[in-house]
């Protein structure tokens, strides 16, 4: 029988508690990964055993094996009190938030947010009753003027979707915390690994696992991990809805874990490096990417943040409508798609402009989304260089 992993992992580094957590090779009969368990009914021997529920497992939306693996293992990464797992980065942040806000309370949401986050947020939580204002994500400490008696939590993302506005989450918490209510945020971008959420005052912490846990492109799971006060709400209101996420993604999500670090790193250094050479292209106005240093929000970055992924905003020069598609629509290598995270390189046009209202976006030209992969990067060039001499030609 294999021996269990070390039970602190605290005092390993990051790469090695991503290899050692939510794994027991000594109760798997000595293989490595915890296996896949499919299943609904859950049986007792007993009729006392049924009638007290005794056991840990009492039918399977209460969870299995492997589900624990992966909640236990993201709660050791995150740093956090508990983690549940959902079907979708989307559905993990419904649940974080109606966790939390109920019918009256005052919801403060950056105007930078996910966009499907703003439909659910102006959709469901307003049909019951919860006002949503939306916030400037340069805000800071001055967030405390728009909170009031009913303010029960604030949604952040850094950087911002999209667009890349860093926020100082700290000072935000700060003024948060002193009204006694939740911090939310989505920390896609990063992940535990580049900014741990609740080292940062983060309360509650939404990850869409598609995208880094994954690294492949290949399957839909949110997690959503809480500090020892919100946790129990968190659990709770997952219990309500029981969004339970498939076996078959789970131990994705786990076999994707053991490497994330070293998959983030690598796309992270990648997109630094593209976006230095892009902001070095005559075609490009400006990048979005708090890594550099010219960026608004690299200060904070650089303060909050143990590294970067492979996810940056482009503006471009003024060109038209048809000069965009033929750089587009000829690429090789980047595909166009509203993923990313995974091991190829993506590309997206935007305009929050359709969305956003507490403030402005005035871009110098269109803007582009950029996810690079971990193809040879002097191909990824080539192939941009060659969509931008078709983008000249048609201009």
């Amino acid at each position: 029988m294999s021996k269990s992993p070390p039970r602190d992992l605290g005092r390993f580094g990051a790469d090695t508690r991503l290899v050692l957590a939510g794994r027991d090779p000594g109760a798997q009969h000595g293989f490595v990964n915890t296996p896949i368990y499919r299943g609904s009914t859950v049986l007792y021997p007993t009729y006392d055993d049924i009638k007290h529920r005794r056991g840990r497992y009492n039918y399977g939306t209460s969870g299995t094996p492997t589900m624990d693996a992966l909640s236990e293992a993201w709660t050791e990464i995150a740093g956090a009190a508990g983690t549940v797992l959902t079907p979708s980065g989307l559905s993990a942040l419904t649940i974080a938030l109606m966790a939390v806000v109920s019918a009256g309370d005052h919801l403060l949401v950056t105007d930078s947010a996910y966009r499907p986050t703003r439909i659910f947020c102006d959709g469901v939580l307003k049909r019951y009753d919860v006002e949503v204002e939306y916030y400037d994500p340069l805000a800071g400490a001055g967030i405390a003027a728009l909170m009031r008696e009913n303010t029960k939590a604030v949604l952040v993302e850094a950087p911002g979707s999209q667009t890349f506005e860093m926020q100082d989450v700290p000072a935000i918490a700060d003024a948060m915390h002193a009204r006694g209510g939740a911090v939310i945020m989505d920390n896609t971008w990063a992940t535990p690994l580049l900014f741990p959420p609740h080292e940062r005052g983060v309360d509650i912490a939404v990850e869409a696992g598609t995208k880094y846990l994954s690294g492949g492109s290949d399957l839909l799971i949110g997690l959503v991990s809480a500090t020892e006060r919100w946790y129990p709400a968190i659990k709770r209101t997952y219990e309500h809805f029981a969004p339970c996420a498939g076996p078959e993604d789970i131990f994705l999500g786990l076999r994707g874990l053991r490497t994330m670090g070293l998959r983030l790193r690598e796309h992270g250094q990648r997109g630094l490096a593209m976006a230095e050479w892009l902001q070095g292209r005559p075609e490009v106005a400006r990048v979005l990417h708090p890594a550099l240093p010219d960026d608004p929000g690299h200060a904070i970055w650089k303060r909050d943040f143990l590294g970067a992924s492979g996810l940056f905003g482009v503006i471009l020069n003024p060109v038209s409508e048809d000069g965009l598609a033929a750089m587009l629509d000829g690429l090789e290598l980047f595909g166009m798609g509203f993923s990313w995270g995974g091991f190829e390189s993506l590309v997206i046009p935007f305009d929050p402009t359709l969305y956003r209202t507490a403030t402005r976006w005035k871009p110098e030209g269109p803007a582009l989304r950029f996810h690079i992969g971990l193809e040879d990067m002097e191909d990824l060039k080539a192939d941009l260089e060659a969509a931008f001499s078709r983008m000249a030609a048609v201009a």
